[in-house]
């Protein structure tokens, strides 16, 4: 029997389901979970001014686009309404799929997968498909497709050593050069007895697709003086981390998406960096964070405004945030997908996956409404990601087609199809 959940409307319930009948988004399906294409509000958001700190080719034009409020609302950003028709948002079908699984991190036999604790990215060289998972040590798998990700499978070494653990989030792969990977790294001994740590992300290199790694440095972290060691979260204190980055190849800036922790609740949620992807070789110094409708803040202590900030103080007991995005590019909608994780306390139980949409990286206001994907989790299940499947297209965590797989926290039992509003 089909289920279907339509979500519509700019204050609606994500657990709401509307009246609406399946020819809304097609004829009958069976086994699916769908999300109905929504509209955007209609907002439109101020110009953003052309920075000269970074070397990239920005179209102006492409800024003055509509963009639109958060499930939480966004904080002014000179926001005003206008008479134009809203956008149309894509819809997403997920259905049941055969299970698949990561092999994940310190794993001791292709029998006993271990834990994926991150974002897991993916890069194809020539023929051979490589993923990464973590879980304060990167592991490496690979093989000739996402199906077959068992021909080997090492351990990742970095070329110096850190009090904490170092997981890998996102690369990117140059072709005939280097691998490029960015680490969500948690130093130990910040709240002397207490085991709570305050996240920063850090740039690597590789020249043997990720099987040893040269630390380029820390490139993001939160504003001095904001670490909560009162805090009643269990993890966190404060800090930067939990992302996913992606590069505009028309824009040349290289995009992060991160989760913020750290100061105010209007500091907290889910934050925009960029780099010129030409200082991608010494990157500190060189990441700049949206704030108040530019990109001028450093990278290193610098503030920002969340595209999504937090409904509820990270550091309360009942804290209700978005944090983990993962972001990839579609080229059936031709439109970038943010998956999100909502957390709903002080444990990070998961209420929920969400997705937004938005065809323009360098329109931090352009994301749409996140709208909850009716997905059974378990409270500490993590991470959703897509995982393209086009292997002559050489799909991968950060491009799919109009089918992916979609997995949460290493483990896929779904397939995801997006669908053209």
């Amino acid at each position: 029997m089909a289920v279907w959940r339509c979500f519509s409307g700019p204050n609606h319930s994500p657990n709401k389901e509307l009246g609406l009948a399946p020819k809304a988004v097609g004829s009958t399906l069976k086994n699916r979970i769908v999300l109905c294409p929504r509209l955007r509000h209609n907002f439109i958001h101020q110009l953003v001014p052309m920075r000269t700190n970074l070397h990239c080719n920005l179209s102006f034009a492409a800024m003055a686009t509509i963009g639109l409020a958060a499930l939480f609302p966004v904080g002014s950003a000179g926001r005003q309404r206008t008479g134009k028709v809203p956008a149309p948002v894509p819809g997403v079908v997920v259905r049941d799929a055969p299970r698949l699984r990561f092999r994940g991190a310190n794993s001791p036999s292709p029998s006993q997968p271990g834990d994926t604790d991150c974002n897991s990215p993916l890069h194809w060289d020539g023929a051979t498909l490589y993923l990464f998972n973590s879980a304060g040590q990167p592991w490496r798998s690979s093989g000739p497709d996402l199906f077959h990700l068992d021909r080997s499978y090492v351990r990742c070494e970095y070329n110096n050593r850190k009090d904490g653990g170092r997981w890998i989030e996102c690369t990117w792969k140059l072709p005939h050069g280097p691998l490029y990977g960015w680490y969500h790294f948690e130093p130990t001994g910040l709240c002397p007895g207490t085991s709570l740590t305050a996240p920063r992300i850090g740039a690597a290199r590789s020249s043997d697709n990720g099987a040893t790694w040269e630390d380029l440095g820390v490139v993001l972290d939160a504003p001095p003086g904001t670490l909560n060691c009162a805090t009643r979260n269990f993890y966190f204190a404060g800090g930067n981390g939990d992302f996913s980055a992606l590069l505009d190849p028309k824009g040349g800036c290289f995009y992060f998406f991160i989760s913020t922790y750290a100061g105010t609740v209007p500091a907290q949620g889910v934050s925009l960096a960029r780099m010129a992807w030409a200082d991608r070789d010494a990157p500190t110094g060189r990441v700049w964070k949206w704030h108040n409708g530019a990109w001028k803040e450093p990278g290193l202590g610098g503030q920002v405004s969340p595209v999504f900030p937090a409904r509820l103080d990270w550091h309360r007991a009942d804290a209700d945030a978005f944090w983990g995005p993962s972001v990839h590019w579609n080229r059936y909608l031709r439109s970038y997908v943010m998956l999100l994780n909502r957390a709903i306390d002080k444990d990070w139980t998961q209420q929920g996956i969400y997705v937004s949409f938005n065809r323009n990286l360098s329109d931090a206001s352009g994301w749409s409404t996140p709208a909850q994907l009716p997905v059974v989790l378990r409270t500490n299940q993590w991470y959703p990601q897509v995982a393209g499947l086009d292997r002559t297209r050489r799909d991968t965590d950060k491009s799919a087609g109009r089918k992916a797989r979609l997995f949460v926290r290493g483990e896929s039992r779904w397939e995801i199809e997006f669908l053209r509003p």
